[in-house]
């Protein structure tokens, strides 16, 4: 038995051939180029009949996006490339395939990082599991007594829209109060915000132009004691623990597993975010579970897909 793993993100693409047992025996990746609409699916399919000409016997395809994947249209929105806001991703797949009865699976990233790491990553064992993902945008995948959670329509573990922040401000419509500081474009977007505000300030980060400005940048600077880097991440370290306090409390996972573009360089703050969660959380609940940094080094969605396709081979629908 032989499956097929794609993971689209928002610049690139990554895909596999997983074997019987979750070993990759062939690779894929492709650079987005700031494609978009049909060229972005044109090169989904690109590279997945290379995978299919590594592994002709494919018995199911597994796909992580980016954004909510409508589970039963197989249509996807995916608001980091231009033209997905409603792009109908199974048929234009399942078009391409010269044998139909191929299950192709379409979840969203969040969904797939859990999975990814329950099977082969930081979860592994876990039946109450979260993946917390910290990149562009912020995510929680949710794995429930086994399941995952996926809501009514299939947007269940949106929590860049966790209420962290008072009062609303117009600003969080978008993307959330808290995605809008503690992600990594909100780690970038509060660093600019504080420049404009302190024309005092005489840091390492005047030396950048704002409008480039990344999260990276702001870390870069942090250890040296840059004071709008210190403020930054402190802010965001308050809001990651918040966050995973309320997750512990309504969920009472095993396990929160931190990963994301971010987590890299963030994980030097797990036991601030710990001690920050156990302030908030429930009190039983927050001395049982364990807060740790993703095992799979930006691969979980990849091997959540694999998870997914191999599940479909098995007992296809």
């Amino acid at each position: 038995m032989a499956v097929i793993g794609l993971d689209l993100g928002g610049t690139k693409l990554a895909g596999a051939v997983f074997d019987a047992s979750g070993a990759v025996v062939a690779e894929e990746h492709a650079l987005l180029e700031h494609r978009g609409g049909a060229d972005v699916g044109s090169l989904l399919i690109a590279v997945l009949n290379r995978l299919m000409a590594k592994a002709p016997e494919v018995e199911a395809i597994g796909i992580s996006v980016p954004g909510i994947a409508h589970s039963k249209s197989g249509r996807v929105w995916a608001p980091n490339i231009t033209g997905w806001g409603d792009y109908p991703l199974r048929d234009e797949v399942r078009q391409s395939l010269s044998y139909e009865d191929v299950p192709v699976v379409i979840e969203a990233d969040r969904s797939c990082c859990i999975m990814g790491e329950v099977w082969h990553g930081a979860a592994r064992g876990c039946r109450n599991a979260i993946f917390l993902t910290v990149g562009t945008g912020i995510g929680a995948g949710i794995l429930a007594d086994g399941r995952i959670l996926h809501g009514a329509h299939d947007i269940a573990g949106a929590i860049g829209w966790l209420g962290l922040e008072r009062p609303w401000d117009e600003k969080y419509r978008a993307c959330g109060g808290f995605e809008y500081y503690a992600s990594g474009d909100g780690i970038a977007r509060y660093a600019r915000d504080l420049l404009a505000e302190r024309p005092e300030y005489r840091g390492a980060l005047l030396d950048l132009p704002a409008v480039a400005l990344t999260s990276r940048d702001v870390f870069a600077v942090y250890d040296a004691g840059d004071e709008i880097a210190m403020t930054v991440l402190a802010r965001a370290i308050a809001l990651w623990g918040m966050a995973a306090a309320n997750l512990i409390s309504l969920f009472n996972p095993e396990r929160i597993v931190f990963g994301g573009g971010v987590f890299g360089p963030a994980t030097r703050f797990l036991a601030d975010i710990t001690r920050e969660a156990r302030r908030w959380a429930q009190p039983i609940s927050s001395t049982q579970v364990e807060l740790v940094a993703s095992a799979l080094c930006g691969t979980a969605a990849l091997h959540g897909a694999g998870h997914f396709a191999l599940r479909a081979a098995s007992s296809p629908v």
